[in-house]
């Protein structure tokens, strides 16, 4: 989610001047976050606190979701019914799921609050707030650097100046709405069947149950394979990228990964704005335990998934 931090990027991607006093910013080798150097150099801050807490109750509501919706759907399965009596049986694991959807729809309706009230504290039109050079919306820019990276990854081209979102962040927020619109309203109706047939036929909810498991099921599957691999298994990233729960990114991994706005804050003097002292460690560590048990439940979903799919689905 965008951290609402009024920042200027610029289209160009200029050779920037050191700032004075982060000429000492840890070096860009190594792929462990620990590797950057001392945690006594100040680091940019890339996402507010409101953000990070809204993202980890998604990441809490929706592995929710994804372990009691899959041990419903492959309900046949051994591994669906242990992982249901760990849960406390199918009328609890159906309990626990409408309550990780409630989570998930009050996180959902916070971030629309946030957007609401960050824009009218800019004092400006919805169009430019929503259409600033910050903006989260598909642009041109996104389809030149998505053929610029299928080039680099090809060796065809150098890597793209990224700005400061990338076309599949923008992906993988707006997947979010997708999901709400979507998995939401079909659960919804399943949960309410008397209401909403008051004004739909009854064979909608037959609909309302393919729609809803399918397309959650894709979407659980996305999740815990390209938006990982997208966020923590790309070489430069490996093991885990932690900025989203920190909040916090080295200034080298900034230059590195976000050039085009590293050079937009040095040339605004913007920059020193952005910066703070490192998360203590006993902080970090815990949320690395955090992130490392959400890959881990993950990835097993992922196996669960596919073993189903291959050899017990009906």
């Amino acid at each position: 989610m965008p951290d609402g931090k009024d920042q200027v990027v610029v289209s160009a991607a200029p050779v920037a001047p050191e700032p004075v006093g982060l000429q000492d910013a840890p070096p860009s080798e190594g792929t462990e976050r620990k590797a950057a150097g001392p945690r006594n150099h100040r680091e940019f801050v890339r996402f507010s606190r409101l953000h990070r807490t809204l993202h980890a109750c998604m990441v809490v509501s929706f592995i929710t979701l994804a372990l009691t919706g899959l041990s419903l759907k492959f309900s046949y399965t051994v591994w669906a019914v242990t992982l249901s009596r760990l849960l406390g049986g199918f009328e609890t694991a159906g309990f626990i799921h409408r309550t990780a959807a409630v989570v998930m729809f009050g996180t959902f309706a916070t971030h629309l609050v946030d957007l609401y009230k960050r824009r009218k504290q800019s004092q400006t039109s919805w169009r430019n707030f929503l259409f600033g050079p910050n903006t989260m919306l598909p642009v041109k820019q996104d389809i030149y650097e998505f053929t610029a990276t299928m080039k680099w990854f090809v060796g065809a081209g150098p890597r793209p100046q990224y700005g400061r979102w990338t076309y599949w962040e923008k992906f993988d927020y707006f997947a979010v709405f997708w999901g709400i619109l979507i998995i939401g309203s079909t659960g919804l109706t399943l949960w309410f069947p008397v209401f909403f047939t008051r004004f739909l036929p009854g064979s909608f909810l037959n609909v309302a149950t393919i729609v809803h498991s399918d397309e959650a099921l894709l979407a659980t599957g996305f999740i815990f394979t390209v938006h990982f691999f997208n966020t923590h298994l790309r070489p430069e990233k490996f093991p885990m990228d932690t900025t989203i729960f920190t909040g916090h990114m080295p200034l080298a991994e900034l230059k590195r990964d976000k050039p085009r706005e590293y050079a937009a804050l040095v040339a605004s003097g913007q920059l020193e704005k952005h910066l703070e002292e490192p998360q203590p460690e006993v902080v970090v560590k815990t949320i690395r335990a955090f992130a490392w048990t959400a890959l881990g439940i993950g990835f097993s979903i992922v196996i669960w998934i596919v073993y189903a799919m291959v050899f017990a689905y009906r």
